[in-house]
């Protein structure tokens, strides 16, 4: 779990994705009026939603739409098939919110086997009305994290933990659960096994399936909106999939560090090539586009800005790098920029919230090639002899078609032209004659050699 610091310069990207987003919050709010009448015979549906991602603003908004689509179906329950590392503080207390407002019973079942609830995950267990764990999984470590860069000092740390032990020990008390454990999850970062977390009164129990889980879900009590004595029926229920809209997964796959530098890359090289080009058009519409996706996918991450300013240092170093001839200084220096920048973008104490060195390496060392193999390019055409214009016709050989006594006509390059000789000697017509300078629209020559 970590607090969410949201860069100033996403805030474009969030705008445009945000009106995206408004038909699934007006369909959200025209829900909250529809009157729920849950099935007593037990003969209705479930609501079956997936989340294997982190805790950020798209999972969030997938979780509540799925329990307003409950709401509306009137299900027998929504079942949450959760394996998740954590996440954003924000984005799981707005899940849990609607988790405790929600007039359908809420199961978080984590799952399938090999599957996680931590940090984030394992509040949203606990404001769950019922906790199943698949065999193979764990719930714990939810301490919470420093995020954005820097140390933290004791004090505030005390503040962190303080203030979620606090709420975690307040979910365990409404659902009756162990409040002791959940705060050593907080303090301590404890994790227990599937079995361990139903003997500690942590999960109601193992489901080895979602057959298995109905059953055992059917007949149990919970207090759901305002019923304190909710009797849940799910043993006869069909399951109904929620599935995560392509704009959800396009978005959740935003969230992804490694799209967001990859991303941030691709944008800053279509203004480059925009600029460098301009009138090119495609250039500059993908790169703004990938910018502006970029900067919304780091909204969620901790922006290190000298990292970012870094990558774009190094850019600059590599534009030089085509236009002076620096023998690969720049190009060096460029590439140090870049890496060390890609390095310090983005800071957290998770894994899973930076940037692979596996994406790293590669995006520095293509860049580095690309851009010192467009700098050996231009150096190559800048020695080139110019074979167009007043420089083409220096030392290109020609022949007098009259006297040049010393002025006369001459035929190069296909064309006639107005020569006067070099040293006012007088030459026959048919002398071969090299050009040696140009004066307007009138050629110097002398004799040419050989």
């Amino acid at each position: 779990m970590r607090p969410d610091h949201t860069a100033w310069i996403s805030r474009g990207a969030i705008v445009v994705l945000a009106l995206l987003a408004l038909p699934s919050v007006s369909a959200a709010q025209a829900d909250s009026t529809y009157p729920y009448q849950p099935d007593s015979a037990g003969v209705g549906s479930v609501l079956w939603a997936q989340l294997d991602d982190v805790i950020g603003p798209v999972s969030a908004r997938y979780l509540v739409d799925a329990m307003q689509d409950a709401k509306k179906r009137r299900a027998a329950a929504l079942v949450i098939e959760l394996d998740t590392p954590g996440g954003l503080d924000t984005s799981m207390r707005q899940i849990i919110k609607a988790i405790l407002a929600s007039d359908v019973p809420v199961c978080v079942f984590v799952s399938p086997k090999g599957a996680r609830a931590a940090s984030a995950g394992v509040y949203i267990a606990f404001s769950a009305h019922v906790v199943a764990m698949a065999p193979g999984t764990n719930i714990g470590a939810a301490s919470p994290v420093a995020f954005g860069g820097g140390q933290v000092d004791s004090t505030m740390l005390s503040k962190m933990k303080n203030d979620a032990v606090a709420y975690i020990r307040s979910l365990a008390r409404i659902r009756g659960r162990n409040g002791n454990w959940a705060a050593d999850a907080v303090e301590h970062a404890v994790s227990l096994p599937a079995e361990d977390a139903v003997t500690q009164h942590v999960a109601n129990f193992i489901a080895t399936g979602p057959s298995d889980l109905l059953d055992k879900m059917d007949g149990l009590h919970t207090s759901v909106g305002s019923e304190p004595d909710y009797v849940i029926r799910t043993r006869t229920a069909e399951i109904v999939p929620y599935r995560m809209s392509l704009r959800y997964r396009i978005l959740s796959a935003l969230n992804n560090p490694n799209v967001a530098y990859l991303l941030l890359l691709l944008g800053f090289y279509g203004l480059f090539f925009e600029l460098s080009n301009p009138g090119a058009i495609f250039p500059g519409i993908l790169g703004g586009i990938a910018l502006i996706l970029g900067l919304f996918a780091l909204q969620n991450l901790s922006i290190n800005y000298a990292g970012l300013l870094l990558i774009l240092f190094g850019v600059v170093l590599f534009l030089l790098e085509t236009q002076i001839t620096s023998h690969g200084l720049l190009a060096i220096g460029g590439t140090a920029s870049l890496l060390v920048g890609s390095l310090l973008l983005i800071e957290a104490p998770e894994p899973y919230l930076r940037v692979s060195l596996k994406v790293i390496i590669p995006a520095v060392v293509v860049t580095a090639g690309f851009f010192l193999f467009a700098a050996t390019l231009a150096i190559r055409t800048r020695r080139r002899k110019v074979v167009t214009g007043k420089e083409g016709l220096v030392g290109m050989i020609g022949v007098a078609r009259t006297p040049l006594s010393p002025q006369g006509t001459i035929f190069v390059s296909g064309e006639h032209w107005t020569a006067v000789t070099e040293s006012g000697e007088s030459l026959p017509p048919g002398t071969p004659v090299e050009v040696v300078a140009m004066d307007r629209l009138t050629l110097t020559v002398r004799p040419a050699r050989g």
